[in-house]
């Protein structure tokens, strides 16, 4: 059976992108055949292309059209014979359910349609946890000038509670964003590997703790 590890985190700077790549790395150098959906693949894969057309035309993402795109990108994985799919956050679709306004309630039914859905590739999470704060500096480091102003402008915009003014509201809202996404998955009994204080630990050593973490996973 495929295994479909999804790589989140409590905010940007926790060092997704560069698990992701790693995992990749060690997963193909293992002779598993495996595909890297990185995160900004959802507006281009094909199967996704409704989810893409929908938030063009209007801003936001219907529950429904994230879980139709969700069982085409399953039948393609099924029918390429990927042993592995590593997804740079993209399952389970929390932050976009809550920037669109939707209670914990209506999240909890969702993740059992969606944990149905994904059945076939056996959805595992790996959760790069840590301080909001300290990841969003780091992330403004790497991006540039501007970028923190426009990710807390983007929350801003959206429907999101607590709401987002500034740095320190931005950083509230991450931490009930990753209260609800750990709440959640627990509930729908996926896999999770939580890689603690990520923020702090280089990358050598969030690969390693979330290599031993998927051991049990990626047994037959």
């Amino acid at each position: 059976m495929t295994v479909l590890i999804t790589v989140c985190g409590t905010s940007p700077g926790m060092g997704k992108s560069t698990l992701c790549t790693e995992l990749y790395r060690w997963l193909a150098g293992m002779g598993l055949r495996v595909d890297h959906f990185r995160e900004e693949e959802i507006l281009t894969r094909p199967q996704f292309t409704a989810v893409a057309d929908e938030f063009r035309a209007t801003g936001r993402v219907e529950p429904g059209t994230l879980l139709s795109a969700t069982g085409r990108f399953v039948e393609s994985v099924r029918a390429s014979g990927c042993d592995v799919v590593i997804a740079d956050a993209l399952v389970p679709y929390v932050p976009t359910l809550l920037a669109m306004g939707h209670d914990e309630e209506t999240i909890d039914a969702f993740m059992t349609d969606l944990t149905a859905v994904l059945a076939p590739v056996r959805p595992v999470m790996v959760y790069l946890d840590g301080n909001a704060e300290t990841a969003l500096a780091r992330a403004a480091r790497r991006e540039g000038a501007g970028w923190l102003d426009r990710y807390v402008g983007k929350l801003a915009r959206y429907e999101v509670r607590p709401p987002v003014s500034d740095v320190a509201s931005a950083a509230r809202y991450l931490r009930r964003e990753r209260s609800v996404t750990l709440d959640v998955v627990g509930r729908a009994r996926w896999g999770l590997v939580t890689v603690a204080r990520a923020d702090e630990l280089p990358p050598d050593e969030v690969l390693w703790v979330a290599r031993r973490g998927l051991g049990p996973a990626l047994r037959p």
